[in-house]
This record gives structure tokens, sequence and C-alpha cells, in this order.
């Protein structure tokens, strides 16, 4: 499309600049599992002890998996994961987190 060779050193940054587009793979990545959260919070069954973490028994050794609730909470900006699971509660403020966060990017 842009006539760019595989040998120019160009970043992929630089390449979308030129083509005047943004990633959006990411953030449409990010937004749909911000509303599975949302859903899977509401519901109060096995889906959200396991989604918060909160499950009887040992973790494992080593460097510990990043949570999907911190993850959202960085991209949301909703500071501490409980604030998150806070506003999972009321649909309506949840929804505009997650389009609010959607505007913003990545």
């Amino acid at each position: 499309m842009l006539r760019i060779s595989w040998t120019a050193k160009k970043t992929n940054d630089t390449v979308l600049e030129e083509a005047h587009t943004t990633r959006l793979l990411i953030s449409k990545i990010r937004k749909r599992q911000a509303t599975f959260f949302g859903h899977v919070m509401r519901r109060e069954k096995l889906e959200n002890l396991v989604t918060t973490g909160m499950l009887e028994g040992k973790r494992s050794r080593g460097k510990q998996r990043e949570k999907l609730i911190e993850g959202l909470a960085d991209w949301l900006k909703a500071g501490k994961s409980l604030e998150a699971i806070e506003a999972t509660k009321d649909r309506k403020k949840w929804r505009t987190m997650i389009a609010n966060a959607a505007k913003q990017g990545t």
C-alpha cells in the first residue's frame, strides 16, 4: 500500500503515522475483556471467585502471573482493582468507564 521496502529500517509507529492510522486491535481486545469481566462480576458465581482470585489453596512458586483484574484496572485507570470490582456493580458506570478508556486508546 505505501510501497515501503522490506529492507527500509522504519519502525511500526512511523509506518502507522504515514498510513494515518492507529492500532485498534489491542483496544478492541481490552474492551471485550472489560465487558466480559463486568458480566462475570455481576453474576456472583464460581467464575467471580476464579476471576478475583479468592479461591482457597497455595499459590505456585515463581513470579506470579498478572491477574485479569489488575490489567483492566490499569487500562481503565481505576487505581486499585477493588475500585474496578465495585464499579462493575453499576452497569452504567462500568460502561462509561469502558467507553472512556477505549477513546483514550491503549
